[in-house]
């Protein structure tokens, strides 16, 4: 005897049962869209679900369609940021899942880990696989794009990179599981580590500010609220990125700031900096450049502080405005972790 075609009650259907009955009402035309941002297993599991719904009623379409337009309307103004993001996904995520995804989005574009290492700047991502084993960079450029593969190799050292090439061409299917374990170790460390520039909460935002004082009322800023909270102006200090600290950077990071500051500036930042950072700057330019700024510094005589305080603040926004492109890397000051396996 034969089934009738099961019906589908909307009182008891699942959340994905109503996704998929929504995408169907669109049609293929106006659906397109929408399918083009699954990826392959929410668009298996979709179809799946789809193949599965028998008989939808009209009158349970068009429910679905009110319930849905209603949810959108009744909302109000929507306001779609990071931070609004963030306290959404921490209603049922737990801390540690929060602060994976949020990183995953703030960092690169790209849908998967290595879609995103293919977003970042080559001279960024060889200075942080220079550290790291060749076995480990061979598996990371095998697995991205071979023109940005071709790009990071020229910027590592050429022992190092050959090296590499040499264990690409004897590498044979990487199992799974070290696949897995890279991945997650270049999510935790370097990916993290890239969009810590973005993350922010009360005290990242005040600190920010802090930093564009001039040096006098930071001061009186710090030392009055030291008064009325420690704990709060410790974490202020901690988190505000200074001038001092572009000596952190690794060669290749100075050499990218170098180009997108203007030498004048540069000039003014550099007289007021310590002789240490100085010479790191120096260091990386090139002989004739070093001896012109030199010069300049020179023949300008004394500078007032806070004209040196105005270059050496513009050299620091460059600096985060470069971090958070992926073009350079500011480092966290802490031990390098190595990816073993």
């Amino acid at each position: 005897m034969a089934t009738a075609p099961k019906k589908q009650d909307d009182k008891a259907m699942t959340g994905p049962q109503k996704a998929a009955i929504f995408m169907l009402a669109l049609g293929a035309d106006d659906a397109a869209s929408l399918w083009e941002m699954f990826d392959d297993d929410e668009i298996r599991e979709m179809s799946q679900i789809m193949s599965t719904l028998g008989t939808v009623q009209a009158g349970t379409v068009e429910k679905l369609l009110v319930e849905f337009a209603s949810k959108m309307s009744g909302t109000g103004a929507l306001i779609g940021s990071y931070e609004s993001t963030e306290r959404l996904l921490a209603k049922f995520l737990p801390e540690d899942r929060v602060n994976s995804v949020m990183d995953e989005i703030r960092g690169p574009a790209g849908r998967t880990m290595w879609e995103k290492l293919g977003n970042v700047n080559e001279q960024v991502l060889a200075s942080y696989l220079k550290n790291e084993y060749p076995q480990t960079v061979a598996v990371v450029l095998s697995k991205v794009k071979a023109d940005h593969a071709a790009r990071v190799l020229v910027h590592l050292p050429e022992d190092f990179a050959l090296e590499v090439v040499t264990r690409m061409l004897r590498m044979e299917a990487v199992q799974k599981d070290i696949l897995d374990k890279v991945e997650q170790t270049l999510r935790s460390e370097f990916m993290s580590n890239l969009s810590r520039t973005n993350r922010r909460d009360a005290h990242e935002l005040m600190a920010e500010i802090f930093n564009n004082f001039d040096r006098q009322t930071e001061g009186r800023f710090l030392a009055a609220l030291e008064e009325r909270s420690r704990e709060s102006a410790e974490k202020i200090k901690a988190l505000m990125f200074t001038f001092e600290d572009l000596g952190k950077l690794d060669p290749g990071s100075v050499q990218t700031l170098l180009r997108a500051v203007d030498k004048n500036k540069l000039a003014v930042a550099l007289k007021g900096s310590s002789d240490a950072l100085r010479d790191l700057f120096f260091a990386n330019m090139s002989e004739r450049a070093g001896k012109i700024l030199r010069e300049d510094m020179e023949l300008m005589g004394p500078v007032r502080l806070k004209d040196v305080d105005d270059a050496q603040m513009t050299m620091v926004n460059i600096a985060k405005d470069l971090a958070q492109k992926g073009e350079i890397l500011i480092s966290e000051n802490k031990e390098e972790d190595e990816l073993i396996y």
